[in-house]
């Protein structure tokens, strides 16, 4: 069984993996997610082509601090939801910044960014110093692992490395919210 923390080892792993440009396995609050550096074209296009799915959706990111997130959204346009009331847990859909690339926002004017409050992904993002891109570990259709086994039925250790940690014990996904307007878009 893995731990609950990453080891330093694990991680720094994981970081040169993801500067490297490939993709990433990582624990969320509730199952395993794929990752990588949101700026790097070429390894999210490896998501795409991996989980057989279109650009046009967009994914999330996740940070492990509301700083980390920020150079993804516009901190400049109203709000009715105060992202500060919704961090660590929620993802919240924010007016996208300039400097988010159109592959991360799909066909959307908005980013979908999370702090989470899952110690991996805290870790992560903070060895990585940004926000990574998070989507759940599946192929388009099939269900998102929950466990290590699952995950390697849908990609192999030589396709996707996995960061040695537990997911959170969510049996939900997290709840979306668009501060923007204030709906719920999936509770």
């Amino acid at each position: 069984m893995f731990p609950k923390y990453p080891r330093h080892a694990d991680l720094r792993n994981a970081i040169a993996r993801l500067r490297r440009g490939e993709i990433i396995a990582y624990p969320t609050e509730g199952v395993w997610g794929l990752g990588c550096d949101p700026q790097n074209r070429r390894a999210f296009r490896k998501i795409l082509a991996a989980k057989r799915r279109t650009q046009s959706k967009g994914v999330l990111l996740v940070a492990a601090s509301a700083r980390q997130s920020g150079h993804y959204w516009s901190s400049g346009d109203p709000l009715q939801l105060d992202p500060a009331h919704f961090w660590p847990g929620t993802t919240l859909v924010l007016p996208a910044s300039p400097h988010c690339p159109v592959w991360i926002r799909g066909k959307q004017s908005g980013v979908a960014l999370r702090v989470s409050d899952h110690p991996a992904i805290r870790a992560l993002c903070r060895q990585f110093r940004g926000a990574i891109v998070s989507t759940s570990a599946n192929p388009a259709g099939l269900q998102p692992p929950r466990t290590l086994r699952k995950l390697r039925r849908y990609f192999s250790p030589h396709s996707v490395w996995a960061l040695p940690a537990r997911p959170g014990k969510r049996r939900h996904p997290s709840r979306i919210l668009d501060a923007r307007n204030g709906k719920i878009l999936r509770s």
